[in-house]
């Protein structure tokens, strides 16, 4: 799996590094065919009025498809955690319907070999 990190307006500490490729790596318990993340994380303070809003935007490729989700919040290890939980949702959702996909090939082929 390759992780590409990337920090705007902000900068990429050895902590908050190590804490975003720790979230994707526990992605890999939903599903495993997960080739290739890119990371972005940063802090966007143009349209607020008053304190700091982090963003945390992940783009997965897994199985020929792309995901992208990107969620905002007050403390950038919150929007990081979103973005995970969000993402576990969208695995589960893919792992489900392949392993439906493979439920009638074998239904199929079951049927034909009787």
């Amino acid at each position: 799996m390759n992780i590409n990190i990337q920090a705007i307006n902000l900068d990429l500490t050895d902590a908050i590094r190590v804490y975003t490729e720790g979230k994707i790596n526990s992605l890999g318990r939903y599903i495993s065919n997960i080739e290739h993340v890119d990371v972005m994380i940063g802090m966007d303070n143009k349209h607020h009025q008053k304190g700091k809003i982090y963003f945390a935007e992940f783009n997965i490729k897994v199985m020929n498809k792309k995901l992208s989700i990107k969620k905002e919040a007050e403390d950038l290890y919150k929007a990081i955690d979103k973005v995970k939980d969000h993402l576990k949702v969208e695995l589960e959702k893919i792992k489900g319907k392949v392993k439906n996909i493979d439920k009638k090939v074998l239904r199929d082929v079951k049927s034909y070999i009787e």
